[in-house]
């Protein structure tokens, strides 16, 4: 009988790996291959589509990418993702890490203690939270501000769940780039110091070429997630008039509140197709050779 490295042999490895492997089809590869299907389909919720869906090809395809609603949502999520995700979380995550990776005593473990509850918290009860702090009627930030009776959520929802995710996901950022930094040698930033290098110059030069890697791995992952983040669902709604209604709202609001379930199904997977380009975006720039 062969055996694999570890001397299980080939028939013992597999009966270990094939309930990971049956996990996978049934809740993974099943339902991708369901979505798509649907996707093809004029599948809806209720009426004579639910019972007998037809195929229709591409044609959910092209209603939706010739949907001003789909490209506005599309605009809007990546500006979501640009501001929350890759200016927001990734740069302050990196503020932070920066600032305290010298710092020592309570003012430390205070801010990376509230920084990690931000995290840590399950999202809708954060959604509520915030929900309650940008409240137009009695909301926390009026009171703080003495602005009674602004409507955040409505006069700037894009900027509300901007801000918002950025402070729920700031921490794994912060916690990435900490450990990264950690691998700096300090003998290198020395050395620019006595050579006169600033600290813009010393990040340029020595911290960000030495870190490269753990960057873009850390932007492909909270891009990622951004991009197919529902919880602004919770404030917002989508609205006002469509003005926060990213991808995964509008497949919510076409899937489920319209009953289109093949429309839907073929938006979610132009979701995956993008997601994807992302992903070999930022593995492409993670196989370059560092500087």
């Amino acid at each position: 009988m062969s055996t694999d490295a570890a001397g299980l042999g080939r028939a013992r490895a597999t009966a270990f790996m094939l309930p990971a492997l049956v996990l996978v089809v049934v809740f993974l590869v099943f339902p991708a291959l369901w979505t798509i299907y649907l996707g093809l389909t004029d599948y809806r919720l209720t009426g004579l589509e639910a019972a007998e869906p037809r195929v229709v090809g591409l044609e959910n395809y092209a209603a939706a990418l010739g949907d001003p609603r789909f490209q506005t949502s599309l605009w809007l999520t990546v500006a979501y993702v640009g501001g929350s995700a890759v200016v927001g979380q990734a740069g302050l995550g990196f503020a932070l890490a920066w600032v305290l990776r010298t710092r020592t005593g309570p003012l430390r473990r205070l801010v990376e203690g509230t920084v990690l509850l931000s995290w840590i918290l399950p999202s809708t009860v954060v959604g509520f939270l915030w929900f309650a702090l940008l409240d137009r009627d009695g909301g926390t930030l009026n009171a703080l501000l003495g602005t009674p009776g602004t409507a955040w959520l409505l006069d700037h929802p894009l900027l509300s769940i901007i801000v918002f995710n950025t402070w729920r996901g700031t921490a794994f950022s912060m916690m990435l780039y900490a450990a990264a930094l950690e691998t700096v040698p300090p003998s290198h930033l020395e050395t620019a110091r006595l050579a006169g290098a600033g600290v813009v110059q010393q990040l340029r030069d020595v911290v960000l070429p030495h870190i490269r890697r753990h960057v873009l791995t850390n932007l492909l992952l909270i891009s990622l997630w951004t991009f197919n983040d529902f919880t602004p669902f919770v404030l917002t709604g989508g609205g006002p008039e469509g003005r926060s209604e990213i991808l995964p709202i509008y497949v919510y609001n076409v899937a489920l509140r319209g009953g289109e379930l093949g429309a839907g199904a073929a938006v979610s997977f132009l979701i995956l197709l993008i997601n994807l380009v992302f992903a070999l975006a930022y593995l492409r720039l993670l196989r370059g050779r560092p500087r």
